[in-house]
This record gives structure tokens, sequence and C-alpha cells, in this order.
């Protein structure tokens, strides 16, 4: 078997104790066309060199990802201290009283003593043991950001998460956060790709520490139609003069925007090629190219109908 990959780390600006991620991470949200299931998947990643993984309590992989990484430990291949572990709180929970023993739930399904990133899932409430997808708008209850928020710094100071974060917030939320926060966010997790590039919120996130994490880095998804990255043809020219795929010019984009990502596949040569990024990069010229790609986000919002605020009209 090929050794595994050194994966590059990035430092969080905003973590006390200069704890550091793995650039790539395995996205494990609930994929129903997979003929692998979870855990097997997991396992391979972990033999090609992964050690991100990033669930969350909607998406019913914890139990699968806890018990393939408790294998994984168990036979070697990696120690817990190796392994980069994201889940997040859903809207259900998403009320002061109730973060800590979701926190505490996850961490039971995943079989872990603590998580290294907990992330709030959207900017959204509803009501409590009430789970629906999407989310009825006549579900939803006000969102108290800062009393949430300090159940969130309570987790991390009671040692269930070494770092917390949020995602799906726009720069508007993230400035009301920041406003109430004591421990700041290490992380916004969005929707970013080629064809979604976030320059408003990258900008922001940077002046404050924080670092953005991409998922549909490849703007898979709830896709109707045609995917305006995977068959975009100025793309594919780009691809073609480096010898490389779209989607391995896709994530070479992002690692040199500086953000970390979480691309989501169970076949093994992909798994593989999502990780040939790291020795080449992109000419200026690319660069201009990819900044003329026509922009629309990918992933409108979990309710239905639309929340109309959710987004904060940002670009």
């Amino acid at each position: 078997m090929a050794a595994a990959i050194e994966i590059p780390k990035i430092v969080f600006p905003n973590s006390s104790a200069q704890q550091r991620v793995p650039v790539i991470g395995m996205g494990s949200a609930p994929d129903f066309t997979c003929k692998k299931d979870t855990k097997e998947a997991i396992i391979e990643a972990v033999k090609q060199g992964y050690r991100h993984f990033d669930t969350a309590a909607a998406y019913g992989s914890e139990q699968a990802l806890g018990e393939a990484l408790k294998e994984a430990i168990h036979l070697g291949l990696v120690t817990r201290q190796d392994l980069f572990v994201t889940s997040k709180l859903w809207v259900t929970e998403n009320h002061p009283h109730l973060v800590v023993p979701a926190l505490r739930k996850s961490l039971k399904t995943l079989q872990l003593e603590y998580l290294d990133l907990y992330l709030i899932h959207w900017p959204l409430s509803s009501q409590p043991g009430k789970f629906s997808f999407p989310i009825e708008v006549d579900d939803l209850l006000p969102f108290d950001v800062k009393g949430v928020w300090e159940s969130m710094e309570e987790c991390q100071k009671l040692g269930l998460t070494k770092a917390i974060g949020v995602s799906n917030f726009s720069v508007k939320k993230l400035q009301n956060l920041l406003s109430v926060a004591t421990i700041r966010p290490v992380v916004d997790q969005v929707e970013m790709n080629l064809a979604w590039q976030q320059k408003k919120l990258r900008e922001f996130c940077k002046e404050n520490g924080i670092i953005l994490t991409a998922f549909s880095p490849l703007r898979k998804g709830a896709s109707k139609g045609p995917n305006e990255v995977m068959e975009n043809d100025v793309l594919k020219e780009i691809a073609e003069a480096h010898g490389k795929s779209i989607a391995q010019v896709s994530l070479r984009w992002l690692y040199e925007q500086g953000v970390t990502f979480v691309p989501k596949s169970y076949d093994k040569e992909r798994m593989n090629q999502n990780l040939q990024i790291f020795d080449w990069a992109l000419t200026e010229e690319d660069h201009h190219k990819i900044d003329e790609i026509y922009q629309s986000r990918l992933i409108s919002g979990p309710t239905k109908p639309q929340v109309t605020d959710l987004w904060d009209d940002e670009i």
C-alpha cells in the first residue's frame, strides 16, 4: 500500500492553544447513493492519510464515524491525538440549556471523550425535539446568540471540545456574534467553491482570525441542473493544462486561498486524487480566469419556505 500522504495544517489564529487543523478533511454528510458504507470509507481514508473528519448530529453519520475511528485506533493506524474531529449542534438544540447535553450526546454516539471542534450548524433555532428536514418555518424560534454562545464557551471550558465555531454565518451574523463572544469562534464552515467564492466573507474572516471551512467544495449536493464547477469549460481548460482533474483544480484553488475544505467521497480513487493537490500551483492567469466565473449560491438554506434574512443578502 502506498504511504499515507502528509496533509498540511493551518493554525487557528483565535486558538490560545495554537491548535492546528489539517487543511483537507473528509465530509460525512448522508449520502444514500454511495455503495460503500461510511465506516469502510473512513478506515480507507485514514489509511490514505486523512486525519480531519467532519460530521454533525443531523447527518446520522456520527455512529459510523465513531465506530470507524475506534477501529482505526485499535488497528494502530492512528492515535486519538492524530485525529481532528468536528461535529455540529442542530437547530432543535440551538438553545442555551440544550447545548452541553447535545454535545455530550454526540460524544457518546461518536465514542469520544472530546471533540476538536464543535460548530453551531445554522444561525437558527427551532422547536426542541422536533426533527424535520427541511425545517418547517412555523417551528422556528428566536435564536439567542449570546445565550447559546455562552453555552458553547462552557463546552470548551468543560473540555468537551477543544475549540468552538459556527457554520453558515454571514458577515453580519459573525459581527453580531463577535460583539458578545468571550471566546472567539475559530471557524465558519460555509458553502464555498469556484462558483460561490465568498469574497466578502473571506476578507472579513481573514481580518478577524476566523478560518473558513468549505463544504460542497466541488459544488456537489443539492444541485439541480448542470454543475457550474465540474462542467465548467474554463476549469476544464485549466485542468488539462496542468494534467489534473477539475476537482483537483477546485481543491487547489481553495488551498491557495488559505481555507480548509471537506469534500465527501467514498470512492477510494477519488479520495486519493483529492489529496494530490500539494505539489503544484495555479498560475496568475488561472486565478484571473477563475475570478471571472459566474457566482451563484447552491445551498439556499435548510428551511421550507426559505427564510428571507438568512444570508443578509451577502454575496
